[in-house]
């Protein structure tokens, strides 16, 4: 049996479980009530925090935003630290809380502070539509997220709930635009997750078509492929002839043999830049460039730049194999070369992650608030869980919802910030017994 329909059966005996609801405890009730009697702060702390702008290149920004979110959790008891990145990296860093205890699972939060909107962005930083909905910047993607992590600490908090656990909160300061080298932009988050059990991501949630919440159990790898082509330059009259087919036809067969051949359910390529003529320049960094050429010469070069994203490592490697073996079937006249780089790890769909679903889902029941369905893995781009999922088990999508993201059209349900808080906080409080 395929490994995706196996866990498909998993996640449906798991949902069948909790598939009435039990009620929640008299602890639960205050934690749920403390959500509840939070509500309108925490529309002042997503307001608060989005008055801010904290484009992942506006460092001082993004400090900024960190500030807001530390006094909340210093509130709260725990240690913060602000953890700098290499001055050549460009990056703010990252805002660490912890809190140790001895009881229950060790959990890992996950959010960020920065947005995809800099400072020149066309895009209002806080504007209230009506009594539920706010557009702004980052309002979903994801200063929302933080602020439902933060009001679910603070109902367990005023609860007596958080005494005795451990729980480290992770804000990173470049989501958007993760830091290069990885291995150090994304370092200390991954050294915590080795000192944690479960990894719950505050990304926006999503909504499914009938309005059912949806959480997240599996996310696809994002990686990038570099296609380089020569061709031989000469008249365009000779083109089907000594002149061979050139760089623009050669670098076209390819990339239709990839949309033709390289075909499996999870697994997506987009050529996102091309550039192609007698003279190209390409200027990586800023992924832009120029090409030059002329209608009665045959084009001598092509470059292409995409991205390429896939389920699981078995998954890309079979793609690789098979887009190099197209590439390697040249027209006359004309040679290629492919290159690959990952970029963000895959979040398989486990075993682990369905059981931490189910867990939410019946959190979710428990408190009137419907069960919770899991959202497919295509839907959802890269997020930093993706570099724990592989040391923990992991759930994301627990944060607002909203719509329109990175667009000037952002916006988040305020009412989803309770309703998100309470499923957030049960769930913490019953890992954590």
């Amino acid at each position: 049996m395929p490994r995706t329909l196996a866990l498909s059966f998993v996640l449906a005996a798991l949902l069948a479980t909790g598939a009435q609801a039990q009620g929640l405890s008299p602890t639960e009730q205050r934690i749920a009530d403390e959500v509840k009697a939070w509500q309108p702060d925490a529309i002042k702390l997503l307001e608060r925090s989005a008055r801010i702008n904290s484009g992942s290149f506006n460092l001082a920004g993004v400090r900024a935003t960190g500030e807001v979110f530390r006094q909340e959790l210093d509130a709260l008891g725990f240690k913060t630290v602000w953890i700098d990145m290499p001055r050549a990296m460009g990056r703010a860093g990252h805002l660490v809380a912890n809190r140790m205890g001895k009881q229950g699972k060790r959990l890992l939060l996950l959010g960020h502070l920065d947005t995809v909107f800099e400072p020149d962005a066309p895009a209002p930083l806080w504007e209230r539509v009506s009594e539920t909905t706010a557009r702004g910047q980052g309002v979903a993607d994801m200063k929302g997220g933080n602020v439902v992590a933060i009001a679910a600490l603070r109902a367990l908090h005023r609860a007596g709930a958080l005494e005795n656990t451990t729980i480290t909160v992770v804000f990173t300061g470049d989501e958007e635009e993760a830091g290069y080298p990885r291995e150090v932009s994304r370092r200390d988050l991954i050294a915590l997750a080795k000192l944690s059990d479960v990894a719950l991501g505050f990304e926006g949630a999503v909504t499914g078509p009938d309005g059912q919440p949806m959480a997240t159990v599996g996310r696809r790898a994002t990686a990038f492929f570099d296609l380089d082509v020569k061709g031989r330059q000469g008249h365009s009259q000779g083109v089907f002839g000594p002149a061979g087919y050139g760089a623009v036809y050669e670098a076209a067969r390819i990339l239709d043999g990839f949309r033709q051949q390289v075909v499996e359910p999870g697994l997506s390529f987009n050529p996102g830049l091309i550039l192609g003529g007698t003279e190209v320049t390409l200027d990586e960094a800023n992924a832009k460039g120029t090409a030059a050429g002329k209608t009665n010469v045959v084009a001598n070069t092509v470059t292409v730049r995409g991205d390429l994203r896939y389920l699981d490592y078995a998954q890309r490697d079979r793609a690789h194999a098979r887009m190099r073996e197209i590439v390697a079937h040249s027209l006359p006249g004309a040679s290629a070369t492919i290159s690959f780089r990952d970029s963000y790890p895959p979040m398989a769909v486990t075993p682990g992650n369905l059981q931490l679903l189910a867990l939410y889902s019946q959190a979710s029941l428990d408190a009137g608030l419907g069960a919770v369905g899991a959202v497919p893995a295509t839907m959802r781009g890269a997020g930093d869980i993706q570099f724990v999922a592989p040391i923990v088990d992991s759930l994301d999508g627990l944060g607002a919802s909203g719509g329109a993201a990175h667009s000037p059209d952002e916006h988040v349900d305020l009412a989803s910030l309770e309703r998100s808080a309470i499923r957030a906080a049960l769930l913490m409080y019953r890992l954590t017994r």
